[in-house]
């Protein structure tokens, strides 16, 4: 096997087109691998501006009444079950996160397809992987190739997390900054420098609640930050900010 042919099946795998035997043969590999699992986590980071593009759909009138046919077709043993007992309230400690994993795989690949069930997806996912403090709006910032390299989550309280997906070329004497852009008809406002390579949250002052088209952009400025207050140097990455359905 070569190293990319693993590239490619993970891939696949993140993107919901892998059978279900390969998807198994791969999470088997991830449990056995840590080196396997993190980049099957980069590869998802990478992949994640992909959701961005799928359309809330609703759910079909039919969904349910298809769901309950394919059941009586199912064998006896399975449809006969003892009473059920009232099960205890879930947590963290007891969430199976393999079947999750596969089921987030297969529902993103739906969206992309743009079938209807893909709202489902959402309702399990955001279940499971809610915070205490939701985004106000996300924004993926992409690079002059059109390639995801950051992810922002500008927050009501306005704080803003920075999530890099890769580590930057950073030049030489220069630093990462990070700007928004919060009245169309106002200049850019910086929130801050980034550490080469480090995620980090980052807070605002006197800036009003962020909010949906809001620019956001990464910049390279001298050596301290850009010396007129204003973006200088080349951009990293920048993006429009959208509204999470939760």
């Amino acid at each position: 096997m070569t190293q990319r042919a693993l590239e490619e099946r993970i891939d696949e795998w993140v993107l919901g087109l892998a059978s279900e035997a390969e998807a198994q043969a791969l999470e088997a590999l991830c449990e056995r691998d840590a080196e396997v699992a993190a980049r099957v986590e980069r590869v998802r980071a990478r992949f994640a501006a992909l959701d961005e593009t799928a359309e809330p759909l609703s759910i079909p009138a039919d969904f349910w009444d298809r769901i309950e046919a394919s059941l009586e077709g199912a064998p006896e043993e399975m449809t006969q079950s003892a009473p059920l007992e009232p099960a205890p309230p879930a947590s963290a400690e007891v969430i199976e996160l393999a079947p999750l994993r596969r089921a987030a795989t297969r529902w993103r690949a739906v969206a992309l397809s743009g079938v209807a069930a893909a709202l489902l997806m959402v309702a399990v996912l955001g279940a499971t992987l809610m915070t205490p403090t939701q985004p106000a709006v996300v924004a993926v910032l992409l690079d002059a190739q059109g390639q995801p390299v950051a992810v922002i989550d500008g927050r009501k309280d306005n704080t803003t997390l920075v999530t890099l997906l890769e580590a930057a070329n950073v030049p030489g004497g220069q630093v990462m900054q990070v700007w928004t852009k919060p009245r169309d008809d106002g200049p850019p406002v910086s929130l801050g420098l980034l550490d080469p390579g480090a995620s980090r949250t980052l807070s605002g002052e006197n800036l009003p609640p962020p909010h949906p088209d809001q620019l956001y952009e990464i910049t390279f400025e001298p050596s301290g930050g850009s010396p007129t207050n204003l973006p200088t140097g080349p951009i990293y990455g920048k993006g429009f900010a959208k509204s999470p359905v939760y």
